[in-house]
């Protein structure tokens, strides 16, 4: 299986793409402000990354506003958290069969470039 997902309207997200060569004839994409994740693929996220805590963005713009910085978040809410709110993914996404690549960082990037691209 390989899937992404991404914001259509994140720049970062879209050169992303754009640098891995994805398209939808090689990858499922999927933007999750228009098609929502389910409880499954999050659970199914979780499984290949190990925990929530890193599919959740700290970053988001939500975080603050929220007081989530002065609080400790279990596993529970990060899942709950993402599942309510789509800007707490960590974005993009990105999966290749059993691999999961986890956010912008230049390493995660050039992680999925070598995998997909040799």
């Amino acid at each position: 299986m390989k899937k992404i997902y991404y914001l259509s309207t994140c720049s970062t997200c879209n050169r992303i793409i754009k640098e891995l060569g994805i398209n939808d004839e090689n990858f499922d994409l999927q933007d999750i402000k228009t098609n929502p994740i389910t409880e499954s693929q999050l659970d199914e996220m979780k499984n290949l990354a190990g925990d929530y805590e890193s599919l959740f963005s700290r970053r988001s713009m939500k975080f603050r506003p929220m007081g989530l910085h002065e609080k400790n978040l279990s596993e529970k809410d990060y899942k709950s958290l993402i599942l309510k709110e789509y800007t707490f993914l960590k974005r993009p996404v990105i999966i290749i069969d059993d691999k999961i690549f986890v956010g912008n960082s230049k390493k995660v990037v050039e992680s999925a470039n070598t995998l997909l691209n040799g």
